[in-house]
């Protein structure tokens, strides 16, 4: 009572005395820093802070994280003391993607240590590392669950709208087509502005990793950097799902792999009754077999490769990532040429040297992406570019590391024009009209 009461006397004189009572300085600066081991974290998906300083709440606007150039996260406080002391959790907006160990099991809630501020400067910040090793959401059973959900939102850089399309080498089959839109595209200044197409096979695997599925494609990332700094052209990039059980199947086209069912051709009718006239009554789409490619990886770049080569009038450009050219006695399958009046005007193919575990089966892989690449040019193509990436596998993370440089000499961006302007964009789980 004789410190409260003097303390009282202390602020009346200097009241009485026309003077302020000095002030106390600011609290000190609590910087956290967090790297994020399972790269998930990004501007759709940030870091929040929960605790029990503000609720648990795991989506706290006021505790959100800000991304680092070293691709690390931070967030600054003021260096106070709570009472009961501070414990808290990282989330990525949800209890749903709240932190986990690096084997998936649940963590107990970190807390702030004791901190000795007397070795600091006035005014220097205490800066506390930490490393989140994985997410709540990579659990298997919340994949599989995401997975299974087909209205799910799709968190991806830029805009994904979502179109229901029917048919396919399954008749009958829905599915529904993801469709990527360039940085821009929804300004008001490109209201007139007709883009490109890529139409992406095996397009689950394009935006995100799903269940059994050792990576994704990163395509979003990839092209939204690229074609907001002008090292592309911006397109529209169509990822149209597989079918499933019957992908082989509907991959296979007429003279592809023996023994297996061939429904190709009608997925490529598909392609051209159903998929292209739909995507081109709800966006804004620049015509023509120059502005029109079709890509794929492994059994999706076989089919790219014949619908390319059947009908390059539609499709002028082909993206042939890991082609399924050779398999069983591993001969190589230029019949797919034949009958090809024309051939596309613009091919990438890309293979890797580490394709199978077999030493032998790579180096005819090789080969036959070789062999493709000639023939490619002894029938007239001459805009084409092969790329064998010694160490690379055959898999998303291979394709995704290829991508880049596949995109660029696809739609190489023109030096006059002027950058897209950036329109705040978020994937939505709706279907365009």
């Amino acid at each position: 009572m004789m410190v409260k009461f003097c303390l009282a006397v202390l602020a009346f004189a200097f009241t009485a005395a026309g003077a302020q009572p000095p002030e106390q300085p600011p609290p000190r600066p609590l910087i956290l820093v967090v790297e994020d081991k399972a790269g998930l974290a990004n501007a759709i998906s940030p870091i929040y802070l929960a605790s029990n300083v503000n609720g648990w709440n795991p989506a706290d606007k006021a505790q959100c994280l800000a991304g680092r150039s070293d691709l690390r996260w931070q967030i600054v406080l003021p260096l106070v003391r709570h009472d009961p002391p501070m414990q808290f959790k990282f989330t990525r907006g949800t209890w749903e993607t709240v932190e986990v160990a690096a084997d998936l099991t649940d963590l107990v809630n970190r807390r702030l240590p004791e901190i000795d501020e007397s070795g600091l400067k006035p005014g220097e910040p205490v800066v506390l590392e930490f490393v989140v090793e994985a997410w709540a959401d990579q659990r298997p059973e919340a994949i599989a669950k995401k997975a299974a959900d087909p209205y799910r939102t799709v968190a991806a850089r830029g805009g994904i709208r979502r179109l229901e399309v029917v048919g396919g080498g399954t008749p009958g089959r829905a599915r529904d087509l993801l469709v990527w839109l360039p940085p821009g595209y929804d300004h008001r200044a490109s209201a007139d502005r007709r883009y490109p197409v890529l139409y992406m096979q095996d397009g689950q695997n394009l935006f995100e990793q799903l269940p059994g599925v050792p990576g994704e494609w990163r395509v979003d990332e990839t092209a939204y950097d690229m074609m907001a700094t002008g090292k592309a052209e911006p397109c529209i990039i169509v990822g149209i799902p597989h079918a499933g059980a019957g992908r082989i199947a509907e991959y296979n086209p007429p003279g592809g792999l023996p023994g297996f069912d061939a429904r190709g051709e009608a997925y490529v009718q598909f392609l051209l009754t159903e998929v292209k006239p739909r995507v081109e009554r709800s966006f804004r789409v620049k015509p023509g077999p120059e502005s029109t490619a079709i890509g794929g990886s492994s059994m999706g770049a076989l089919i790219a490769l014949y619908a390319s080569t059947r009908h390059p009038d539609v499709f002028g450009k082909a993206l042939l990532e890991s082609p399924t050219l050779a398999r069983g006695s591993w001969q190589a399958l230029p019949s797919l040429l034949d009958g090809a009046t024309t051939l596309p005007r613009r091919v990438y193919v890309g293979m890797g040297g580490k394709e199978t575990p077999d030493a032998s089966a790579n180096e005819r892989l090789t080969a036959s992406a070789t062999q493709l690449d000639s023939l490619l040019g002894s029938r007239g193509v001459s805009d084409r570019k092969l790329v064998i990436a010694p160490d690379a596998a055959h898999d998303e993370p291979a394709w995704a590391a290829r991508f880049p440089d596949a995109l660029a000499f696809l739609f190489p961006a023109d030096p006059n024009a002027p950058l897209p302007p950036i329109a705040p964009s978020k994937s939505a789980p709706m279907q365009a009209k």
